[in-house]
Order: structure tokens, then C-alpha cells, then sequence
């Protein structure tokens, strides 16, 4: 039994792992998480199934040789509507021996039961 990449510090089981074997996100922070989780264990389908039609890529690559994700800080969490919702998050990599930080507040939105991340503001300084 593993711990979760997303911080949250429960077992992945528990945690996002049933999401990437198809449970809903309850909440906009939940589907975040779970993306961190995803984009640290390489699951691009869920990436893409979890990613708004409207704003999805149409390819999305996940191969950076040598990138590790270090680890996520959520900042702050907040509701517009039921349907609606905003995440601010920092996450930490690590490639080519260089400290990176992604700091965003992304925007989701819940369609038929299920959010989906619809897009994001980066704060200065991060990669886009």
C-alpha cells in the first residue's frame, strides 16, 4: 500500500486512486488532486477524460524524460455556484536538476454529475 502522490497523506486507495478507476470527483479540489496524482503516475486518458471538451487538447504528451513531480500545496479552495468552483495550487518538479514550481487557480466546472477542469490562471513567474 502506497501513500498518495496528492498529499493529501492517505493511502492511494482511498484517495485518488478510485477516481483513475472511474468514481467521480466529489469536489473541485478532489479532481485536482487526482489530476496532480494523475500527471505524477503518467495517466493520460484520465487526464483527457477529466479535462472540459471545450478547452481539451486533442493530444496531450506526457514524456519529459526525467521530470519529478515533488510534491503539491493547495492553497485555497472556493465555490462560485454549485457547478462551479476554483482551485489554487502550487506543484514541484524537479527537471534537469532545476527546481520548478507550476502555481495556478484553475477553474472547474461540474456538467451531468462530474467535474472537469476547465482551464487556468498562472501566477507570474510560473511555466506555461
Amino acid at each position: 500500500m502506497s501513500v498518495c502522490p496528492c498529499g493529501s497523506g492517505r493511502l492511494a486507495a482511498d484517495c485518488c486512486a478510485r477516481h483513475h478507476a472511474g468514481e467521480p470527483a466529489a469536489t473541485p479540489e478532489a479532481l485536482m488532486r487526482s489530476r496532480y496524482s494523475a500527471y505524477v503516475l503518467g495517466l493520460t486518458d484520465y487526464l483527457l477524460a477529466t479535462w472540459h471538451p471545450t478547452t481539451r487538447p486533442a493530444i496531450l504528451t506526457l514524456d519529459e524524460v526525467g521530470l519529478k513531480w515533488l510534491g503539491l500545496d493547495v492553497r485555497r479552495c472556493a465555490m462560485q455556484d454549485a457547478d462551479h468552483g476554483t482551485v489554487e495550487f502550487v506543484a514541484r518538479s524537479k527537471l534537469g536538476g532545476r527546481a520548478h514550481r507550476l502555481h495556478e487557480t484553475s477553474r472547474f466546472v461540474r456538467e451531468n454529475g462530474r467535474w472537469f477542469y476547465l482551464d487556468g490562471d498562472f501566477a507570474a513567474g510560473s511555466p506555461r
